[in-house]
């Protein structure tokens, strides 16, 4: 009982510590009449999307609807069942949806007519890219195989704080026990050096530190083994520290241009400095943890496997996980509009806020250069079921 108990206590007061939004500055002087104290509650904060505003829309339409149908069919054994912390949808609007889903053989029809359009704080958002790496790694260390790539370890544990308080459902801590307090887990630092060395971790050894740290951020992809042979390994939990974007960092620091700043890029300077580059890999805490994955992949955060040019990655907390949503933005590198319905199927650690999205790009070269450029703005209508909608606007 102490122990849950002081899981409970620091689990609530990491839940209310966080960064400040911006530098703190000189306080004015004291007013000669001061106005008298505020009456008016504080805005509440906009943490999901029941708070961001939801407006109905008219449907749009569909481009690529019959993908899109493909990739929902396959979330439907997850959406019925998961609790949306958007706050938008609950799990038996979803069971008519993917009743019709399983014999619907005019897509477009199906969305028309299960779903209802709406936006979430006015629709603007913004579209990076994400794809399926492929990296020479080894099962065993041997030459030239000498970057460990790490199992979950087994005292990394997960803290979902709406257990604790309803106020902080769908957000979570991670940590480890110590004696009766949950402290912080090892940071990327720490581990690279040697936090985890003699625990028998090593699901295999990559040739490139710099390749393993960007399949660390695509969240999965594939190992070219020596012997010809190529498997994939997956997402298995993270550290919970907050993820940092190097590339940023470089802009920050001068080291690179905006603008000027995509994966190429980045590998690039991380490979003409390789003095300079373990300092800036290790300014971002964050370190993620993979399991080998049989069959297809790569697996989304939905449990089906991801579709190039269909899935999403996105905030849950803002758009639900298996909903459609059509999408128009630009594919920054071949500079061409990009307007299709696609499905929420993902998560990631960057990927946070209403309206934002990783588009995933598919494997390969010619995947990697389109999404390491990705960065546009991008306009969101989101699909909801119609019982979700009748609550919305009755």
């Amino acid at each position: 009982m102490r122990r849950l108990l002081a899981l409970a206590s620091l689990a609530l007061l990491a839940a209310c510590a966080g960064k400040p939004e911006r530098p703190a500055t000189t306080p004015p002087p004291p007013a000669t009449n001061p106005p008298p104290p505020a009456t008016e509650a504080p805005p509440k904060p906009i943490t999901r999307a029941a708070d961001a505003g939801v407006a109905m829309v008219d449907m749009p339409a569909l481009p690529e609807a019959a993908a899109a149908l493909a990739a929902f069919r396959a979330s439907c054994a997850g959406v019925t069942r998961r609790e949306d912390l958007s706050g938008l949808t609950r799990p038996q609007d979803w069971q008519l949806a993917c009743a019709a889903a399983a014999t619907a053989s005019d897509a477009e029809a199906f969305f028309r007519d299960q779903f209802k359009a709406v936006r979430i704080a006015g629709g603007s958002g913004f579209a990076t890219g994400y794809y399926e790496p492929e990296i020479a790694a080894s099962l065993t260390r041997q030459p030239g195989y000498d970057v460990p790539l790490y199992k979950r370890p087994a005292d990394l544990i997960d803290v979902p704080l709406g257990d604790f308080a309803p106020s902080l459902k769908g957000r979570t801590v991670r940590g480890r026990v110590q004696g009766t307090r949950l402290v912080p887990y090892a940071t990327r630092e720490q581990i690279s050096a040697g936090a985890l060395v003699g625990k028998q971790l090593e699901l295999a050894w990559a040739a490139d530190p710099y390749e393993a740290f960007f399949l660390e951020i695509q969240g999965s992809g594939r190992l070219r083994l020596p012997d010809g042979r190529s498997i994939r390994i997956g997402y298995d939990g993270q550290n919970g520290r907050d993820y940092v974007a190097i590339g940023r960092l470089l802009i920050e620091q001068g080291k690179l241009e905006r603008g000027k700043a995509g994966m190429a890029q980045i590998l690039d300077w991380l490979r003409s400095h390789p003095d300079e580059a373990p300092a800036i890999l290790n300014a971002n805490p964050s370190k993620i943890f993979f399991r080998e994955l049989k069959g297809d992949g790569p697996v989304g955060a939905m449990g089906a496997v991801v579709t190039p040019f269909v899935s999403v990655a996105a905030d849950p907390a803002f758009i639900p996980l298996g909903a459609p949503l059509l999408v128009e933005t630009t594919l920054t590198g071949p500079a061409t509009p990009f307007t299709r319905l696609m499905v929420a199927q993902d998560t990631g650690g960057a990927i946070k806020g209403a309206n934002r999205i990783d588009l995933f790009l598919g494997p390969g070269a010619e995947a990697a250069a389109i999404a390491g450029a990705q960065s546009s703005p991008a306009t969101l209508t989101l699909l909801i079921p119609a019982a979700a909608a009748a609550r919305l606007n009755p």
